[in-house]
């Protein structure tokens, strides 16, 4: 890669970015005509097919954006976050050490971040084996028309794109690595992008963020790291409570988890039934995902998927707390086929006194473990640098386990007409007897 200069770089950053779309966040986010092809490509555009919040809005109705208005508002975001951060150097007298090959790799790496993504690929973690990023990389490297805009257009590797998105591949770059750690951190442009445009389009306050505030105060140590000054370490608290709030109100939110639940069972009961195989929902948009289940005529997979598209949902009728150092709880959340026999139990239970119970009807659903944790080096006045979780005195180990905890519920979701009490016996003698 051929360095260029700070301050070039900036005029190319600004200069090349003639094209302008609108955007109900950040309003105007300019491209260049090489970032408007990618944008427009037909891998990108199945994004805008994929809701970004999944069922959410069956809780929210205005939380029907996308995927793509994500992944532009994600690309905007990188492109100021590179920019305060040369603007930084440039005052300050000091060279980049970003290339221009590899300021446009961290560019498409950030519009296309989520190219991996089918329909509730968050929720199915547990149900399929790749990560969204693998696929994501492996459809960027094995596409020829995204291949042919990333070299010819962007003038830059489509190795050192994939590189960035899927932290898995080995890389011994500095710079790719340094801008892995601008696209996935504490302040990365995912969370300043996701929070504030969740929060938009649910009608909440809780998730928006001081974008430009943060994105000022960014900067490049000495040892080529990216870190946050003292004085703007509010903003990294802000940014800690605002994930807890959308976590609490949308994105575990009871009915929110119940319809997921929902979806993966739905899902698991297909391919345990050979419906279909993993690799068949890879290139899924919603639309194709609702059109094969419905292929699928009486099946448990396509009742449960039916209800879901209807807003007729399971409800959640016992609640106990997960406690991460139990083995039987580990074991429910960590082992599909464990969970299904605990159902399995439960419906076996109840079916005595509800004899038209289905068992795909009985469903236990356990939040994955969150952290609330930050790695972002804090600078403080005597210019040394230290870890957050050091200097800052309100998010203690103590506190962040508590948030997690707070959040992390053992739910059985079940058919409204099944009486409350009669749940919560199922439930809990169930967990005893099979931790016994």
């Amino acid at each position: 890669m051929r360095e260029s200069s700070t301050k070039s770089q900036i005029v190319r950053l600004t200069g090349d970015f003639t094209h302008s779309i609108r955007d109900p966040l950040w309003r105007d986010i300019p491209l260049s005509t090489g970032f408007k092809n990618l944008f427009s490509s037909e891998p990108m555009q199945k994004l805008s097919r994929i809701k970004q919040l999944g069922p959410a809005h069956l809780l929210y109705p205005g939380a029907v954006h996308t995927r793509l208005d994500h992944s532009l508002g994600v690309f905007h975001a990188t492109r100021l976050i590179v920019l305060s951060l040369l603007t930084d150097l440039s005052k300050t007298n000091r060279e980049a050490f970003f290339t221009q090959s590899g300021i446009q790799a961290v560019l498409a790496a950030a519009m296309l971040h989520d190219l991996g993504h089918f329909p509730y690929a968050h929720a199915l973690k547990d149900v399929v084996s790749r990560e969204h990023e693998s696929l994501g990389a492996e459809m960027i490297a094995n596409h020829s028309g995204l291949r042919a805009i990333i070299e010819q257009q962007l003038g830059t590797s489509v190795d050192a794109v994939c590189q960035i998105i899927d932290p898995s591949l080995p890389c011994d770059d500095g710079e790719i690595r340094f801008f892995r750690t601008i696209l996935s951190g504490t302040l990365d442009p995912d969370k300043l992008d996701y929070l504030s445009r969740d929060a938009l389009f649910c009608g909440i306050p809780y998730g928006m963020q001081d974008a430009s505030y943060i994105i000022r105060h960014l900067f490049v140590t000495g040892q080529n790291v990216l870190a946050i000054p003292l004085e703007a370490i509010g903003s990294v608290e802000h940014l800690l409570f605002a994930k807890y709030s959308m976590y609490r109100n949308v994105y575990w939110h009871p009915t929110t988890r119940g319809a997921t639940a929902m979806i993966k069972k739905a899902v698991h009961l297909a391919m345990r039934d050979d419906l279909f195989a993993e690799s068949d929902l890879y290139d899924l948009d919603d639309e194709s995902f609702a059109v094969l289940f419905s292929r699928f005529g009486d099946s448990e997979a396509n009742l449960l998927f039916a209800r879901v598209r209807n807003n007729d949902l399971l409800v959640p009728l016992a609640t106990v707390p997960f406690h991460a150092d139990h083995t039987y709880h580990q074991r429910v959340y960590r082992e599909p086929q464990e969970r299904e026999r605990l159902e399995q139990s439960i419906h076996t239970s109840l079916a005595r006194r509800y004899p038209t119970l289905a068992e795909h009807e009985v469903i236990i659903d356990i939040p994955e473990d969150l952290s609330f944790e930050s790695d972002i080096p804090i600078a403080v006045q005597d210019a040394s640098i230290h870890p957050f979780s050091e200097v800052d005195e309100l998010f203690s180990p103590q506190v962040v386990k508590a948030f997690t905890a707070s959040l992390r519920k053992i739910r059985l979701y079940l058919p409204e007409h099944i009486e409350p009490n009669h749940a919560h016996l199922a439930l809990t003698e169930q967990l005893e007897l099979h931790h016994g």
